[in-house]
């Protein structure tokens, strides 16, 4: 989808303190040869803070540096992964009772790792189909903790990191102009995720621990992997394709790349080597430092970058994740301005400015 008229007018993240593969190794949390080879080098990990907590936290941020009133946030959309402290409950409504405290919409995004920018396209698509919407906030939260989920181990070749982000888009002017976005899917291969697993009656009902590796070899085992990795290829070449041809650029246009937080392997696979990205370019360094965020690796990603200084006026971002479904969704964000920094991060975490233009 094109986009006209709409900005980032702010963001926000919510980082819980980093834990280092080395302490995580020493604690007994993980095993040299599952995790050193994904190259990171600490995830957030939280003591206690829930998903929705720093997704609020996040919230506030974001809405701060927009300068935005309650009354003009149209619509919340609040993303995530896992579980978010409560059972049968509206943690979108927690969000927006925490920060924003208006009576607009509020509704939660459940799109797996895809689920941040989903949730950007939607918040989008509601702008754009009323003239009298302002803005609207996105956010995400997510805590991978015992005994359900083990950051280190349920999902080789990632390491999960604990954190909320936070954006807001307008139709005010921001310090960054959203050129394009677009979602790709393919439901076929929904049964990655699931395996041969029957349907359970609660959660928990198969194993105790999420195994994603157990479940994607039943997967692998019916549908073949040759077949598999061609459609993933697709859906991912689909999704960035359209976004630039959507914003009117060229892969050697886009100065940054924000792209999921995965281990290294992963990153290479599906992104850096098929596209011939500059992993310099990237939001690597700083993912590395932070692990994968379930929902909102792009959202903190564009954060970091824009705050830091690292992402200049006239450059041009492009932000891609996929998620479990599978879904694959590429947005192209052009910097115009610095944004406010009051009160922000000031490091770049690892990430050094390139400037290719301007």
């Amino acid at each position: 989808m094109k986009v006209e008229n709409l900005y980032v007018v702010g963001t926000g993240r919510r980082l819980s303190p980093a834990m280092t593969l080395e302490e995580a190794e020493r604690a007994g949390l993980c095993e040299r040869r599952l995790v050193w080879r994904t190259e990171m080098q600490s995830v957030c990990v939280s003591e206690g803070e829930s998903g929705p907590e720093m997704a609020a936290h996040a919230a506030r941020t974001a809405i701060r540096q927009a300068g935005a009133r309650p009354a003009e946030i149209d619509l919340i959309l609040h993303a995530n992964t896992w579980y978010q402290g409560h059972d049968m409950w509206a943690p979108a409504s927690y969000v927006q009772r925490e920060a924003v405290g208006n009576s607009c919409p509020a509704i939660e995004v459940r799109q797996m790792s895809n689920g941040g920018l989903c949730a950007l396209e939607l918040a989008v698509g509601y702008l754009l189909g009323d003239p009298t919407r302002t803005s609207a906030l996105v956010t995400t939260g997510d805590r991978f903790c015992a005994p359900g989920f083990d950051r280190w181990r349920s999902d080789p070749g990632t390491v999960f990191g604990d954190a909320g982000t936070a954006l807001v888009v307008s139709r005010r002017p921001g310090f960054a102009r959203l050129r394009s976005i677009v979602t790709v899917a393919d439901s076929g291969l929904e049964q990655m995720q699931r395996g041969v697993d029957p349907f359970g009656p609660v959660p928990f009902s198969a194993r105790a621990t999420v195994d994603v590796e157990s479940l994607r070899q039943a997967f692998v085992r019916s549908s073949g992997l040759d077949g598999i990795l061609d459609r993933i290829d697709r859906g991912q070449s689909e999704a960035i394709e359209r976004a630039l041809a959507d914003a009117e650029v060229t892969l050697d246009d886009i100065d940054w790349f924000v792209l999921p937080n995965l281990g290294r392997g992963r990153l290479n696979a599906h992104f850096l080597h098929k596209f011939k990205i500059d992993p310099d370019r990237t939001t690597w360094s700083w993912g590395r430092q932070v692990g994968h965020l379930g929902a909102g690796d792009q959202i903190a990603g564009l954060g970091q970058i824009a705050d830091s200084g690292v992402l200049q006026p006239g450059q041009r971002c492009l932000l891609a994740g996929v998620g479990a479904g599978f879904t694959w969704s590429c947005a192209v964000v052009e910097m115009l301005r610095r944004p406010p920094t009051a009160g922000r991060p000031a490091t770049s975490a690892g990430l050094t400015r390139t400037a290719r233009r301007g």
